[in-house]
């Protein structure tokens, strides 16, 4: 219905896993379709490029750090079998990251690319609802569009969320948005929650010789088969990840060093503890919708493992 009375048959809001199909899908089946995509900057500053979360801050840099811990594992086992490797090995953070960061960068051109080949159109705009047939797309620097259409798909996908009634959390901390685009190495590192996210992080964070902890508030992977997890958390702590249960953060402050100060709640023992770190990552819930159809809203997909 429609036909010719709206700038494109199909307009989706949303340039991840699920809405690059979807756009994709269409274009293939003959109709006139456009993608709009925007990443608001994480409350760090760290912004990415087409392709949702899978492509630049889940699946694809979550498995590369991890091929850079096992490969460091491969090499401490080295000795036993002959090699002569000398001990130990130190690791370049900032040459890692530059070489995931500069793969995903080519992941985010190769699905423009794709885009195009398929005469969808890309908008990296900001977009929210004007109508059930119009939306507002707003670009960087303040620049706004109206495009039109007869059909709209919302894929936008979610955020990470921050425990905004902790002091500190949200200036001092960061998030798995963050960690994969960071130049520099996170150092000692307190990561907070255990979900999946949570020890997927800390697991590559200690595989490349980092001192990580592990805070939870309660079970590990919640949701997940416990025997299981239980292996998976035995296993992590075999191979140096520190695990602190039944701890809630209160507060996180900023030391003079510049170190970060984290203040928690034993359950267990009902005192106080505290302790230092050089990074502190938030894992602490399931991540969020970021859309809200009645204002400008994300356009970023979800789709993560």
């Amino acid at each position: 219905t429609g036909a010719g009375q709206w700038d494109y048959d199909l307009l989706v809001i949303g340039g991840g896993s699920g809405g690059l199909a979807c756009a994709k899908e269409a274009a293939q089946l003959g109709r006139k379709v456009a993608v709009v995509d925007y990443v608001e900057p994480s409350p760090r500053g760290t912004r990415w490029g087409l392709g949702g979360t899978c492509v630049n801050v889940g699946c694809i840099p979550k498995k590369l750090m991890h091929q850079a811990a096992l490969l460091g594992g491969l090499i401490r086992d080295a000795p036993h079998y002959g090699w002569e490797v000398a001990q130990p090995v130190p690791h370049d953070w900032r040459k890692m990251a530059e070489a995931v960061q500069n793969h995903v960068k080519s992941l985010n051109w190769g699905h423009r690319v794709q885009l195009h080949d398929r005469k969808v159109k890309y908008f990296n705009v900001k977009a929210g609802f004007v109508d059930k047939h119009t939306v507002r797309g707003v670009a960087k620097g303040g620049k706004e569009i109206l495009l039109s259409a007869d059909h709209i798909v919302i894929a936008t996908g979610g955020r990470p969320r921050y425990p905004a009634h902790i002091e500190g959390a949200l200036e001092y901390g960061i998030t798995s948005d963050d960690i994969f685009w960071l130049k520099e190495s996170p150092g000692k590192t307190l990561v907070v929650g255990a979900s999946y996210v949570a020890l997927e992080c800390a697991g590559f964070l200690t595989g490349i010789g980092l001192d990580v902890t592990v805070m939870m508030r309660s079970i590990p992977l919640r949701g997940f088969d416990q025997q299981m997890s239980s292996l998976v958390t035995e296993h992590m702590a075999s191979h140096g990840t520190r695990f602190l249960r039944g701890c809630t953060p209160s507060q996180v402050r900023r030391l003079l060093d510049g170190q970060l100060q984290v203040t928690w709640e034993d359950h267990t023992t009902g005192k106080e503890g505290t302790g230092t770190f050089n990074t502190v990552l938030w894992a602490v819930a399931p991540r969020v919708s970021v859309y809200f159809p009645t204002t400008v809203g994300h356009a970023k997909n979800q789709g993560r493992d």
